[in-house]
């Protein structure tokens, strides 16, 4: 008899997200443990208890999701899981912490499904961030070249050297002071698309300088939350072409986005040694939009 799912929900907040929560359920678990406010030290015990109350033959039905607001907070969580897990005691595990993961690789795939990749060049604005990061890795492991945009060339820099830790070649990774409006405008001029990664509210591209970019295939603004961070692209855009560019709002990006989460959510149960992070919800990613390609 196969023994029911549960996910075990490790959040680094003080109150799990429910969020998180109601979208494990759709993705078909059964039984959810929601755990809030762990820290690394908490991580052994909790994870001692999905790895031996089964036998390792069931541990398939075990799994672990890591999120929270918090990235940074997230990954030393799931490094601490990781690290506990030995043969044959494994359980499989889901980073997503903010939904960084599955939406950098849902926005890079609507931008895919209009231009290739490999050998293009992007601007990524607010690229400081945990979403931003993983859209300039996604991009460069693609083949792209990428502007990583900053307020200052040194955060930049700096993001750039994160960015590279994670096996992605620096050479990919261009230096960009976004509010420089001359480097900002000469790195769009021969850009085919940009992707606004922002602090909610925050506006990082005006409409005049959208409009001058006209190489431009794809515009993508992950904000939600008034004003726009990229002028003139709607929240609810899909696709919504505009002088020759797609442009995509943070809702447009959201629906795949949701496939993606619960999707990752239900592979856990396939096996007990997967381990999900952004290069893992990219190809979950692929695979629905392969499948939406084949059924049209």
């Amino acid at each position: 008899m196969a023994k029911q799912k549960i996910l075990i929900q490790l959040d680094t907040d003080a109150h799990a997200s429910v969020f998180d929560a109601v979208v494990a359920i759709d993705a078909g678990v059964e039984h959810l443990l929601q755990y809030s406010n762990v820290k690394p030290e908490d991580v052994r015990g909790l994870v001692h208890g999905a790895m031996y109350t089964r036998g390792p033959g069931d541990l398939n039905s075990t799994a672990i999701f890591v999120g929270g607001s918090s990235v940074a907070h997230g990954e030393a969580i799931a490094a601490a899981a990781r690290d506990t897990l030995f043969d044959p005691f494994r359980v499989s595990i889901m980073l997503d912490s903010n939904g960084a993961n599955s939406t950098a690789a849902a926005a890079v795939l609507c931008a895919n499904s209009h231009m290739d990749l490999a050998g293009s060049t992007s601007v990524v604005l607010g690229a400081t961030g945990p979403v931003g990061q993983r859209v300039c890795r996604i991009l460069a492991n693609a083949g792209g070249r990428v502007y990583v945009g900053s307020r200052t060339l040194e955060r930049s820099k700096e993001t750039i050297i994160q960015i590279a830790n994670a096996n992605v070649d620096a050479e990919r990774l261009l230096m960009l002071e976004s509010e420089e409006n001359d480097a900002l405008e000469a790195a769009l001029s021969h850009s085919q698309a940009v992707f606004a990664c922002g602090a909610a509210g925050v506006r990082l591209l005006p409409t005049i300088q959208l409009i001058r970019a006209r190489s431009l295939r794809v515009a993508i603004d992950l904000n939600a939350v008034p004003p726009a961070g990229i002028e003139g692209i709607g929240v609810m855009d899909k696709g919504v072409e505009r002088s020759g560019r797609f442009d995509y709002g943070a809702l447009g990006v959201g629906g795949l986005k949701m496939k993606i989460h619960k999707a990752s959510v239900a592979s856990l149960f396939e096996t007990n040694t997967r381990f999900l992070d952004c290069d893992e919800m990219l190809t979950i990613g692929k695979d629905i939009m392969a499948r939406r390609t084949f059924a049209t």
